[in-house]
């Protein structure tokens, strides 16, 4: 029996795996150390599904720290914090289950991310997940970060898939953008730290994937979504 779409693309940072929260963790942590007030919840969220390379939060950092930041020094205590938090995570709930339903029903699999090729592909092969995808299209080669659809755009190229005949399952607002940008049906999974974010684009809304198969979850999505 058919599923109802063709192709299944996941965004990866927060939805397949939980690295959103060791990140932000991490860098509050940084900012406490220098005896600073971290980033806000709602100010952390303009980072969240795209790419950010730090810039920003290091200049806020410099100038507001109560003693000298080593650059070099910081930003390797930092990820070293972040890296003993993300080695305790797992794929989050759901996940597999609608891997192992997409697999079995014949539809291609792919991962769309803001993240580079070597964040990704290295967390997979941890995982046990990276022969699972078909296709794992990450910013960069030409393709912009979300919000831009670009890495949207070309997973489905790559399945051989009619946006329209695809599903993207989000954790983040920049994320449902670009898929939705992009023609695809979407269907949010937000964290703790997506929650208050305005996701309202997506064609459905979970609280986990655990909470319903892929099947289902296409059969709740409005059928007017899923007019080309």
């Amino acid at each position: 029996m058919s599923i109802g779409v063709a192709a299944v693309v996941f965004d990866f940072d927060g939805l397949v795996l939980d690295t959103e929260a060791p990140v932000y963790a991490a860098w509050c942590a940084t900012f406490e150390s220098y005896g600073c007030a971290p980033p806000t919840l709602e100010e952390w969220g303009a980072y969240i599904g795209t790419d950010s390379d730090d810039r920003e939060l290091l200049q806020l950092l410099v100038t507001t720290a109560s003693r000298p930041v080593d650059v070099d020094e910081m930003h390797a205590a930092r990820r070293a914090h972040r890296d003993t938090l993300l080695a305790a995570q797992e794929v989050l709930p759901g996940v597999r289950a609608w891997i192992e339903e997409a697999t079995a029903a014949g539809i291609g699999i792919a991962i769309a991310s803001s993240s580079p090729d070597n964040w990704v592909l290295g967390h997979l092969d941890r995982l046990g997940l990276r022969t699972h995808f078909a296709h794992v299209l990450c910013t960069g080669n030409g393709r912009r970060a979300k919000p831009a659809p670009d890495t949207y755009v070309a997973a489905c190229a790559a399945l051989g898939v009619q946006p329209h005949r695809a599903l993207a399952v989000e954790d983040s607002a920049h994320g449902v953008t670009a898929a939705k940008d992009a023609g695809l049906l979407c269907v949010a999974v937000p964290h703790s730290l997506t929650e208050s974010l305005d996701l309202s684009a997506a064609d459905l809304r979970l609280g986990s994937l655990a909470d319903c198969s892929l099947r289902d979850a296409v059969a709740r999505i409005k059928p007017d979504a899923r007019t080309p």
